[in-house]
């Protein structure tokens, strides 16, 4: 199918012609009909079934970006350099962080049958590997793979309840009024 671009688009990214050709993916999942529209049209190359369960993952990339703002830098913007490549330093350091405690999620969910890493508290996990790095600095060499095991076998501490499955439809949300009002106060019947 061939989509005609606006011209707000063509404007922010000169290369844009005037249509874009994207194809529309009609998708079943459990009973229910879902519709994908990607500019990736070569069928042979990207089968609609790969590409719909691609986008059904899509949320985990999204927990993932909310991990490292929320959980890792608590919600607060922690990049104090001034300079691009220490700012990119920095960036590379969060990025290392967070997958030490993706790694020991994955060693956690190892010893639990049937769980996967994702199926786990990040958070959690994250808390665990700080106190973890915390005892190592006091432990003898000897005594460090033992605390490696100790802390990959402690998943059940940190297992999540079953995600219900979400699959929300894209709205418009209603703008809010402009000035705030009092609420309407009951009327008595007499």
């Amino acid at each position: 199918m061939k989509l005609k671009t606006s011209p707000q688009a063509r404007k922010k990214w000169p290369g844009l012609g005037n249509e874009v050709t994207a194809r529309l993916l009609t998708v079943t999942r459990k009973g229910k009909v879902c519709h994908l529209l990607t500019s990736m049209t070569d069928a042979m190359r990207f089968p609609g079934g790969e590409m719909a369960d691609l986008y059904s993952h899509r949320w985990e990339i999204e927990l993932g970006y909310r991990e490292i703002k929320q959980t890792m830098q608590l919600s607060r913007l922690t990049l104090r350099s001034k300079k691009p490549e220490l700012v990119e330093q920095e960036l590379w350091g969060v990025l290392l962080a967070y997958n030490l405690v993706r790694y020991q999620m994955i060693k956690m969910a190892e010893h639990l049958k049937g769980y996967w890493p994702n199926q786990l508290s990040f958070s959690e996990s994250c808390g665990m590997v700080m106190r973890m790095l915390m005892t190592l600095q006091g432990a003898s060499p000897g005594r460090i793979p033992e605390l490696m095991r100790d802390l990959a076998s402690m998943g059940q501490l940190v297992k999540l309840p079953t995600r219900r499955e979400r699959a929300f439809p894209r709205v418009v949300k209603e703008r809010p009024w402009k000035y705030p009002t009092a609420p309407k106060k009951s009327q008595s019947v007499a």
